[in-house]
């Protein structure tokens, strides 16, 4: 059984997401931390300095409500963890920060910027330190 579950999810795939969480429940049982997790793309400092003040902040309570909302809806008791950054990047430091014994993150159909640059869900399985289950 894994202790402590990191389930990232995009909130514009609402119905994967829900999966992803209930799979968590299941491979953590009960007594398992189950965290999920939304990164915000960060916003270039000189696209941001124009942007109206708060929009950013704005932003970000807007995306803390829909993942508090995602849990509710999913029916699991599980954390939320919202941040702005790089998806892989933030993804893995949030694995390391919560301690997290798996992550479970979701896969699309690679497309040619994928084979170029490499996908957030091929990044996290490179770099984690923890367990990596990739669904579809």
């Amino acid at each position: 059984m894994f202790k402590t579950i990191l389930v990232p999810v995009q909130l514009d795939d609402e119905a994967h997401a829900t999966a992803r969480i209930a799979m968590a429940r299941k491979l953590g049982g009960k007594a398992a931390r189950i965290i999920v997790s939304h990164v915000i793309e960060e916003v270039p400092t000189y696209v941001a300095s124009n942007l109206p003040i708060g929009l950013l902040e704005e932003s970000e309570a807007t995306a803390r409500r829909e993942v508090e909302a995602l849990v509710k809806g999913a029916d699991a008791a599980a954390e939320t963890d919202v941040r702005s950054g790089h998806a892989a990047t933030t993804i893995l430091a949030v694995a390391e920060e919560k301690g997290a014994d798996l992550i479970i993150v979701g896969s699309h159909r690679p497309g040619l910027q994928d084979y170029l640059l490499g996908s957030t869900a091929a990044r996290v399985v490179r770099h984690s330190d923890c367990s990596v289950l990739v669904v579809r």
